[in-house]
């Protein structure tokens, strides 16, 4: 199975790994700013499929990718970790819980990700729709698909200029190969994992920022354990990071053993 790129961060520090996944448009390196105030713990930031150092890589759907997320943690000599995930991260850090049932898995820290549909006909519309962007992603300018994305309901928070930023931050990106990412994990193809979630023997935190409207009352509607975080929207962790960095230090050090 396929190893993603991957970096280590603090690995002389002892005790269970922190291992980090990236949103949509993201990139392993964006937590470092995170990770430097959430802790003395040693850290595994991932580039996923279609991503950063793993561009070349296809997802296929979400369990090649646990397996591939599997593979990285073997490669890295990791079977005792902490699992953070933004957004899509923080969707395949869920199914890697519910669905892997990994014997090292210490807990989860879900930024803003959706634990699923209930129904075949809501993952049938979001399949249609999910496909429909990724088409245009193949084809349109990416300066223009990305002004489009960010203007999204989800990032109503953000101020024109914050959306340029977003813009610009992201040009550098394959666009073909977010594109399959787009498609082989879109929520279409998640399965519900609210059920399974809620039978989880580990701890499990939600952070949702206070203006994602959306995510906090999904969270709030299956009763997961939330922390919002003051003056963020959807993506918590780039507007607020010492609010961020903090409730991950609390929550683990409230875990540790």
């Amino acid at each position: 199975m396929t190893v993603l790129a991957s970096r280590q961060f603090m690995s002389q520090k002892r005790g269970p790994w922190v291992v980090w996944l990236h949103g949509l448009w993201g990139c392993k390196e964006e937590w470092q700013p995170i990770i430097n105030n959430a802790g003395d713990y040693p850290s595994l930031v991932i580039d996923l499929p279609g991503h950063g150092e793993s561009v070349s890589v296809r997802a296929g759907n979400f369990e090649q990718v646990n397996q591939q997320i599997n593979a990285t943690l073997s490669a890295n000599g990791i079977d005792d970790y902490w699992l953070v995930g933004y957004s899509l991260g923080g969707r395949l850090a869920m199914y890697h819980a519910a669905c892997g049932k990994p014997a090292g898995l210490r807990g989860l820290i879900i930024e803003a990700g959706n634990p699923g549909l209930a129904t075949e006909d809501e993952r049938h519309a979001r399949l249609l729709h999910d496909n429909g962007l990724a088409q245009q992603l193949r084809e349109r300018p990416l300066a223009d698909f990305l002004y489009d994305w960010y203007r999204q309901g989800v990032f109503a928070d953000l101020s024109e200029e914050q959306r340029q930023q977003r813009v610009a931050q992201h040009l550098h990106h394959n666009a073909c190969a977010i594109a399959d990412m787009l498609s082989d994990t879109s929520l279409g193809h998640q399965p519900d994992l609210a059920d399974a979630l809620k039978q989880l023997t580990v701890p499990l935190l939600y952070i949702c920022g206070e203006r994602d409207t959306k995510f906090c009352a999904i969270v709030r509607v299956h009763q997961f354990t939330l922390q919002t975080i003051p003056d963020a929207g959807h993506n918590t962790h780039q507007a607020n990071p010492a609010a961020f960095a903090q409730a991950i230090r609390t929550f683990l050090s409230l875990h540790s053993v």
